[in-house]
């Protein structure tokens, strides 16, 4: 008898796949090429796997979903590993079911907002010039403007180099890249308008090429940030800027380099030029937008840590360095202050902070992470130095995110199940994953309330720096060697979760509520999507409140920039943003330090 075969669609992703009916999602998933989150091989308890049937027949809810889904049962969320699929179906696969193969740092979640770009495209046709007009070219052309699009136009320089020679080679017909209403650039009529948006991170850097006349992302793209060889964290990099001129313009030129060539291979990728960029917008912390613009970086270095510049501004690209069109701008949104910048605005303006009609808490988990809390109309903000451990750095075992990365762990009746990234075979250990490993360890009694470990389980192990976890046996690695969690490594992860929450408790307290109030939690950044929220519960880093409340949403800042790319009503909402935001400055302030001494501790004594 021929097995009957059905069609299965996976959005958003766009890979489509032919199987035999009665197939689980899960197998059809990996058959697609969709590595799913699957860590307990398949058998429905880990519940990671969460898709949601759009169309098609699919088997009835079990039980063991049931008990997996909770509430999100109800709202049609199916565990792939359990469900069978009987005719042509449609499924989407939320991003936190997905391991870090298809995850990238680059996506992220916005509200909606109307497309309205700042630099727009003006189709161009002119009459041919005669003896009875004799009207320079550019007045020809403004008065073609104003008469067509209603634009006082003016140009900039590097247009009116190239304008006269432009129209005739061009016959008179063309389009102009408007930036308000000054002319930035001139193109072919079947060149398109494209926009970057950039978040310029300080470990990442991610890039959007964007279709500025529909809206479209042609694509995107994320990089590591080149600073990173000239210090690791933000007051590294201001120290070695602060060494000598020559120094300084090493780390601006770092940045600009990265901006530059991850343009051109965005550009390459959707197979256009550089020069078809006409405007762009940059968000970071307030440290990578001074190294970036090459302004003073001394007084962000030591208290009060003051902005040189907190307005938002534009610059002309060829200014910065950037090699894109004749006289394309590089919008910056506003900072907030010393420690939280134009990527924290873009944060609040990609999720709606600012509008939000319930208690709502936002972070940014990086290797520093910025924190607001809205409550009643008043927005209030802090950022807080949780270093590079969440980055797999100065972890034993710690790697990025990439193949063969540890990134799921569990432990049930003392056995230890782990993930890779990509089913690899273990070569390391990320930053989701160590996270796991601690909530597991202090859920199984290894390691106390104080990260103390304990030398009761079989996979402890005693060396001459002190006690150790067996994670993945040396015969299971790809190395040969056995992949451990140390003392230290679970000290590294209290550090970086200690500050985490202590923020969240300062802002708190500021606002008068207990965590039991906050209504949404939103969590954004690359490190944000990754990991399980349940185990930043049950290590204390997040409070516990229902998993319903919490909503992780990718690169929210790099979402931001896009707005701000689009949108010139996004534009002044940031510069509101900005103006209405409370900075609260932790290292001025007492309570942080009596939060983060309890909140170093593996459950909650808040």
């Amino acid at each position: 008898m021929q097995t009957r075969m059905v069609q299965v669609d996976f959005e958003p992703i766009g890979r489509r796949i032919s199987c035999a009916a009665g197939t689980d999602l899960l197998t059809a998933a990996r058959q697609a090429g969709i590595s799913l989150i699957a860590i307990c091989g398949g058998k429905g308890t880990c519940g990671r796997d969460r898709v949601k049937v759009l169309e098609g027949e699919v088997s009835p809810l079990s039980d063991t979903e049931r008990r997996a889904l909770h509430a999100q049962a109800d709202e049609g969320m199916r565990l792939a590993c359990q469900t069978l699929v009987y005719s042509d179906a449609k499924v989407h696969v939320p991003a936190s079911s997905l391991t870090a193969k298809q995850r990238t740092q680059v996506e992220g979640e916005s509200v909606a907002f109307a497309l309205d770009p700042i630099t727009r495209a003006v189709e161009i046709a002119l009459s041919d010039p005669s003896l009875t007009d004799l009207r320079s070219d550019a007045l020809r052309l403004r008065d073609h403007l104003r008469e067509r699009s209603g634009i006082e136009a003016t140009y900039d320089f590097q247009i009116l180099r190239q304008l006269s020679d432009r129209l005739r080679s061009e016959s008179w017909h063309l389009r102009a890249a408007v930036h308000d209403e000054e002319v930035v650039a001139l193109r072919e009529k079947s060149r398109p308008i494209l926009g970057l948006a950039v978040d310029l991170g300080t470990t990442k850097v991610a890039g959007y090429l964007v279709n500025l006349e529909n809206g479209r992302t042609l694509a995107s793209e994320g990089v590591m940030n080149p600073q990173i060889s000239y210090g690791e964290d933000v007051m590294a990099r201001i120290a070695y800027a602060l060494e000598g001129p020559e120094q300084a313009d090493t780390i601006r030129d770092a940045a600009v380099g990265g901006i530059a060539d991850l343009a051109r291979s965005l550009c390459e990728t959707a197979g256009y030029e550089t020069s078809d960029i006409c405007d762009a917008v940059v968000v970071g912390n307030t440290a990578m937008h001074h190294l970036l613009l090459g302004l003073p970086v001394r007084q962000l270095g030591n208290a009060p840590y003051l902005a040189a510049v907190s307005d938002a501004m534009d610059v002309k690209a060829r200014d910065v360095g950037l090699p894109l069109a004749e006289g394309a701008y590089v919008h910056l949104l506003p900072n907030i202050a010393g420690f939280v910048g134009a990527d924290h605005v873009a944060m609040i303006l990609a999720t709606g902070l600012y509008q939000a009609k319930e208690t709502t808490l936002a972070l940014d988990i990086g290797t520093n992470t910025e924190i607001a809390l809205y409550h009643k109309g008043r927005l209030v903000s802090c950022s807080c130095a949780s270093g590079p451990a969440f980055e797999g750095a100065h972890i034993s075992h710690g790697m990025r995110a990439a193949e063969g990365a540890v990134e799921r762990v569990r432990i049930n009746d003392g056995q230890v199940e782990y993930q890779t990234i990509n089913d690899a075979p273990a070569v390391g250990i990320c930053g989701s994953g160590i996270l796991d490993a601690v909530a597991q360890l202090y859920a199984a009694g290894v390691i106390d309330i104080k990260g103390g470990m304990h030398n009761g389980h079989p996979r402890v192990r005693e060396t001459d720096t002190g006690r150790e976890f067996v994670l993945v046996p040396a015969q299971e690695s790809a190395t040969g060697e056995a992949i451990v969690v140390s003392r230290n490594d679970v000290g590294q992860i209290q550090l970086a979760k200690a500050a985490i929450r202590a923020g969240i408790n300062v802002l708190l307290d500021e606002v008068g509520i207990t965590a039991a109030e906050i209504e949404r939690f939103i969590v954004a950044g690359a490190f944000g999507t990754y990991i399980d929220v349940q185990s930043a519960m049950d290590i204390a880093m997040f409070p516990v409140l229902p998993l319903e409340r919490f909503e992780q949403v990718g690169n929210a800042a790099g979402a931001g920039a896009r707005m701000a790319l689009l949108s010139r009503a996004a534009r002044a909402r940031a510069v509101e943003i900005a103006n209405a935001a409370q900075y609260i400055e932790l290292t001025n302030d007492p309570r942080f330090v009596e939060q983060y001494t309890l909140s170093m501790f593996l459950t909650d004594m808040v």
